[in-house]
């Protein structure tokens, strides 16, 4: 059996910088990431992505989602 990878994964449904961050529109779990693999590429007042295969399971950008976006998720790799 493989190892369980856990990365984190927005859902984005939820997940809206308008509300976060209304003055300046960037995301607080972006700021946090240490190993900067939360982006918005699209620029501020947009959802931002995770690179998944890059996420090392930290999981400072959960704790710094003020609307619970983001949540942990395994697979099997």
């Amino acid at each position: 059996m493989q190892p369980k990878k856990s990365f984190a994964m927005i859902n984005y449904e939820i997940c809206n910088p308008l509300i976060c961050n209304p003055s300046e529109g960037v995301c607080a779990a972006a700021l946090v990431c240490s190993h900067k693999v939360i982006k918005q590429l699209d620029g501020v007042f947009q959802s931002p992505i995770i690179f998944q295969d890059m996420c090392m399971g930290c999981w400072d950008c959960i704790e710094a989602c003020q609307l619970d976006a983001i949540r942990n998720f395994s697979t099997n790799t």
